[in-house]
């Protein structure tokens, strides 16, 4: 392994200063859904959230959530590039979402991974329009605003 990062160009003596090296596997489909889905700071978590704040509920479905792993692998970006490929997708849909109080639901398929396609959008019914979230009322405690 000292010999890889010899060929890569670095120097012997800074090699010898190195105490432990390693070599990692890739990451495979399966992990990369995982990170999207699982950790208590997931992706697929933080955006649910931020749709949120709208009222707009957010749906990956199974698919959709391969083929972004599936495209990570491709680029060779790992997990590291899942954020990107979750946004260059969502930035559309959620410029649009605050101004438009009809939107429901969206629902992110395969086919927006994999064909570019834009998100399912689900409003609601002629003439209705989603609950705002009401802002917190603040208190003052001694000079000190707090939520």
């Amino acid at each position: 392994m000292p010999g890889d990062l010899l060929k890569f160009g670095l120097i012997p003596e800074f090699v010898g200063r190195l105490p432990v090296v390693v070599t990692l596997e890739s990451l495979d489909n399966d992990a990369l859904v995982n990170i999207l889905t699982e950790p208590k700071n997931a992706l697929v978590k933080q955006y649910r959230k931020l749709f949120e704040i709208d009222n707009v509920e957010l749906e990956f479905t199974g698919e959709a959530l391969k083929a972004i792993a599936d495209e990570a692998i491709e680029r060779k970006t790992g997990a590291r590039g899942l954020r990107s490929i979750v946004e260059e997708m969502m930035t559309d849909v959620m410029f649009e979402i605050p101004s438009d109080e009809t939107i429901s639901k969206i629902v992110i398929n395969e086919d927006c991974i994999k064909s570019k396609k834009s998100p399912e959008i689900i409003r609601l019914s002629e003439g209705e329009v989603r609950p705002q979230l009401k802002a917190k009322k603040t208190k003052k405690r001694k000079g000190i605003e707090t939520a």
